[in-house]
């Protein structure tokens, strides 16, 4: 028996014990490894499982090309074995995959860039995407690159499948936005809060903006105001009931004011699309479609003719004031918009529609006429009145009906064909040969026209104009004168201008032919014989020639035997001159008397020898032109006529007014106008009576004017106050005398260019006037 000493045994007990702990914890330590060992291979199997399944299969590209990959990659690749290296994975590819694939790889172990490619296996449709980074350390290939595969081939369908719907929907987008581009009209779209997102260039052009985005950033609204009933509350409705709303609203476009109808479309986005369209044309065909139509009613009120206007419902809208008239309907009833049947049975039930036996047959004809294919005109006949009907369907449906009272017009047809008759027998009963030419053709005539021509049956045919010319040419004294009754008829038809000339006969008639231009354009000729008129007119001519010559032959006497007078009142005033001075010795009183007497006889009758000589030799006398003071010149004739107003007790009063002025003219033959127009005044003036003298003037003329209170002159003795070698009559002295004063004034005045005239009444007194030119 081997003993251990007590410190041995205390050493091999703690090796023992330190043995036994270290066993048992080297058990615990397996079981532990054991456990986490198990933990481990199942959570590789998991992840094993993980990775089969993947829609990614993983590929660990090495350093020296060699590659590790999984059975499912290489199915993908079209392999069938597992490739082990980079080129078996290139020729699994299509040629221009392969050489990207290589470059990428390449890149991402030098520049340890990751990358993503899409690839295809050759010969397959399969659709790879590979993506690509350089390995962790931790994968266990230094210098490597781990590449995932994800199998994109229905992905990639459905891509290109996107992406034709992307590239359709854009060009249906970039169409769409060409056409709201082009649009004329402004359009826009509206984000769910109502602002404006997009304009389209009408829209900028509207709002007079730099841009579509200048507008929308600005937030320009087409219309103005955005309260209650504009444009956003407009839109706001469209976007909260999920309604199109339209609106219309004036806006001001390019400086004017346009009415607009906005319409506001909802969209499933919750915007709002919007467009306007510009009515104001439209409004104002409107309002002038309206217009017209209140115009052509108020027309319709004014016509005659009974107008009814029936809507294609057959209701009854419209009628004028002769329609309530002619059919007896009063406008209470009318306002309640009877149907065509009802007014038609009103009219019977007032006698206003002719008599028939079926009326209701005799109604649905009528009522046809709304879809009758043309306008119905027929004739009714009411009592002793006759009406014309016409029906006219309206294309939209209704009928318009035109009463017409022809009653009048039948009554007229009937006198026109009595006056016919009557104008026939009038012109048949007139001394003057009548015609009517209408169209270049004999007309109308009567029987007198019918005896100058119809000889030969020549009218019969209604001739043209040439072919009567023609016929009458051999009757006439000069044939080509026959032209001239076409140019009378062709001046009144054609120019319509009246005109006249005279045809003389062959057998010594004379024709005063006449074309009258008539109303229808028509032309008449009246043809007067005037043979007789022409006889008394050479009569009257031969007799005017006689008085003529007689006349000149009385002239030349009476200046011939003036002339000779002048011979013995020279020598009769000389010796009686001779006597007054004593020559013959001291006359007694009575003697001196006798001289005196003669002497104012001798110078009276040297006046008169003068005067008839003025008016008989000296009226081609040349007037002497000089100024004139027209004052001057009448005081002279004052001064020398002044004594013998004296001696009548006349009151000579003189008016010379500033205005009176001067004139260019023979001052002699102007003191002598004054001078006779004065001596008529005071030669006709009883004792006691007032001659007044009055002369003014204006820039044109200068007045004379004589008037005086004495008896006056009858209108007789007014009518040959200037005519030479007449008796006035009882002169205003109660003498009869011929007197040359105003005869004398008259030819001088006119000679100057100048006007007289008189004024007389009896027992009021005698005004001459006399006006003298400046010029």
């Amino acid at each position: 028996m081997i003993e251990i000493s007590t410190s041995s045994a205390v050493v091999a007990g703690a090796v023992l014990a330190l043995l036994v702990l270290g066993a048992v914890f080297a058990l615990a330590a397996g079981l532990r490894a054991r456990s986490q060992g198990r933990e481990l291979h199942e959570q590789n199997r998991r992840l094993a499982v993980m990775v089969s399944t993947s829609p990614a299969q993983a590929m660990i590209v090495r350093a020296d090309g060699r590659v590790e990959l999984s059975r499912r990659l290489a199915d993908w690749l079209g392999r069938a074995d597992v490739p082990g290296d980079i080129s078996d994975v290139s020729d699994a590819l299509e040629v221009e995959d392969a050489a990207a694939l290589n470059d990428q790889i390449t890149a991402a172990q030098k520049a340890a860039r990751s990358f993503s490619l899409s690839v295809r296996a050759r010969g397959s449709e399969r659709a790879l995407l590979v993506i690509g980074d350089r390995a962790a350390d931790a994968v266990g290939a230094p210098g490597g690159v781990v590449l995932w595969f994800l199998d994109t081939t229905e992905s990639q369908e459905e891509i290109s499948r996107l992406q034709r719907d992307g590239s359709r929907l854009r060009a249906a987008f970039d169409a769409l936005t060409g056409l709201i581009e082009a649009a004329p009209m402004p359009m826009w779209y509206r984000g769910p809060d109502l602002r404006l997102l997009m304009v389209n260039t009408a829209y900028v052009r509207a709002v007079e903006a730099e841009d579509a985005e200048d507008a929308v950033e600005r937030g320009l609204e087409l219309v103005e105001g955005a309260g209650l009933g504009g444009p956003l509350a407009n839109a706001a409705i469209a976007r909260d009931t999920g309604e199109p709303q339209i609106a219309a609203m004036p806006a001001t476009m390019g400086g004017a004011r346009r009415m607009l109808r906005l319409h506001d479309v909802p969209l499933p986005t919750g915007g709002v699309a919007g467009f306007a369209v510009d009515i104001e044309e439209l409004e104002q065909l409107r309002g002038g479609m309206k217009r017209f139509g209140e115009a052509q009613r108020a027309m319709l009120d004014r016509m005659s003719a009974a107008v009814a206007q029936f809507a294609p419902d057959r209701s009854l809208v419209f009628v004028n004031q002769p329609f309530r008239r002619m059919f007896a309907m009063k406008p209470e009833w009318l306002a309640d918009r009877p149907e065509f049947d009802r007014v038609l049975e009103r009219m019977r039930e007032a006698k206003r529609l002719p008599e028939m036996r079926d009326f209701p047959a005799w109604k649905a004809e009528r009522r046809d006429w709304f879809t009758a294919p043309d306008a119905v005109d027929e004739t009714w006949t009411v009592g002793s009145f006759h009406l014309r009907v016409v029906a006219q369907p309206l294309p939209e449906g209704g009928l318009i009906l035109v009463f017409e009272d022809r009653t009048q017009q039948l009554e007229l047809q009937r006198e026109h064909g009595e006056m016919q008759a009557v104008r026939t027998a009038t012109l048949d009963s007139l001394s003057e040969a009548v015609a009517v030419f209408g169209k270049g053709r004999l007309q109308l005539w009567n029987r007198k026209f019918s005896a100058l021509w119809d000889d030969d049956g020549v009218l019969d045919g209604r001739p043209q104009i040439a072919n009567i010319a023609r016929a009458i040419a051999p009757r006439l004294v000069r044939p080509q004168q026959a032209d001239i009754i076409g140019d009378l008829i062709r001046s009144a038809a054609r120019d319509r201008q009246q005109r006249g000339s005279t045809l003389q006969f062959a057998d010594g008639r004379w024709f005063d032919v006449t074309a009258v231009p008539l109303p229808d354009g028509n032309a008449l000729l009246t043809m007067l014989d005037t043979s007789d008129r022409h006889r008394v007119e050479r009569a009257l001519r031969d007799r005017n020639e006689a008085l003529e010559a007689a006349d000149r032959v009385k002239t030349t006497f009476v200046a011939n035997m003036s002339y000779e007078l002048r011979t013995p009142l020279t020598s009769i005033k000389g010796f009686t001159e001779m006597l007054q001075g004593g020559f013959a010795g001291d006359l007694s009183d009575n003697g001196q008397e006798y001289v005196e007497a003669i002497l104012q006889s001798v110078d009276r009758l040297g006046t008169l020898v003068d005067d008839v000589l003025d008016l008989t030799g000296r009226e081609g006398t040349p007037l002497r032109r000089e100024p004139v003071d027209m004052a001057a010149i009448a005081r002279e004739a004052v001064d020398l006529l002044a004594p013998v107003a004296k001696a009548r007790q006349l009151d000579l009063a003189v008016e010379l007014v500033e205005t009176a002025g001067s004139i260019v003219a023979d001052p002699r033959r102007i003191r002598q106008v004054i001078e006779h127009l004065l001596r008529h005044g005071i030669g006709g003036t009883p004792e006691g009576g007032r001659v007044l003298l009055h002369l003014d003037g204006n820039d044109r003329v200068s007045r004379i004017i004589v008037s005086d209170n004495g008896p006056g002159m009858s209108v007789e003795a007014q009518a040959r106050a200037f005519d030479r070698f007449a008796y006035s009559g009882i002169s205003r002295n109660g003498e009869r005398a011929l007197r040359l004063g105003l005869p004398l004034a008259k030819q001088f005045v006119e000679a100057h260019g100048g006007k007289i005239a008189l004024l007389s009444e009896p027992g009021e007194g005698t005004l001459v006037t006399v006006e003298l030119p400046r010029k």
